[in-house]
């Protein structure tokens, strides 16, 4: 994926946030700030943006973004339950009304036995929830690239399910 279609998930999501009035938050791991920074990019953020946690280290996952520390003793940071736990405190420590959350194996080197393009993202919203599992192909700056692009795309097709009438 290329630069051009990351920014475009970034706005597509910004707007919808922005049309429904609601607010989000991110919670990153692997991606260590490029989902926030894609994001104020896009202008009119400020509107929906409030803020992001980026929980590089185990610890700080339970500590910044009350990740469990159970499930992070008996799965690890790369878990889709972790990625759903860390999109949901990025909500709750942020006071958005949606939260996004990545975390995986960038590389170069494999990590507690999981490979390298292992990434989970998640969306936390009122009512919703969705984790998707992603197994990336390239270098280091590739998988954090795509994993950017992956989470906007799955917030703004859970924005665009959430809006349908029940």
């Amino acid at each position: 994926m290329d630069l051009t279609e990351t920014r475009h998930a970034a706005a597509d999501a910004i707007h919808r946030l922005v049309e429904r009035g609601e607010t989000l938050a991110t919670a990153e791991s692997l991606t260590g700030g490029l989902v926030a920074a894609t994001i104020v990019e896009i202008p009119g953020v400020s509107a929906v943006y409030r803020g992001g946690l980026v929980v590089y280290a185990t610890d700080l996952k339970a500590k910044l973004a009350e990740v469990p520390e159970a499930l992070l003793a008996e799965r690890g940071p790369v878990d889709p339950d972790v990625a759903v736990a860390l999109a949901a405190g990025a909500r709750a420590r942020c006071g958005a009304d949606w939260g996004l959350a990545t975390t995986g194996v960038a590389g170069p080197e494999p990590q507690d036995g999981k490979p390298v393009g292992l990434v989970y993202i998640a969306v936390s919203g009122p009512g919703h929830a969705a984790v998707r599992e992603l197994k990336l192909d390239g270098n280091r700056d590739a998988v954090r690239t795509e994993s950017v692009t992956r989470v906007l795309q799955l917030l703004s097709e859970t924005l665009q399910e959430a809006s349908k009438p029940a």
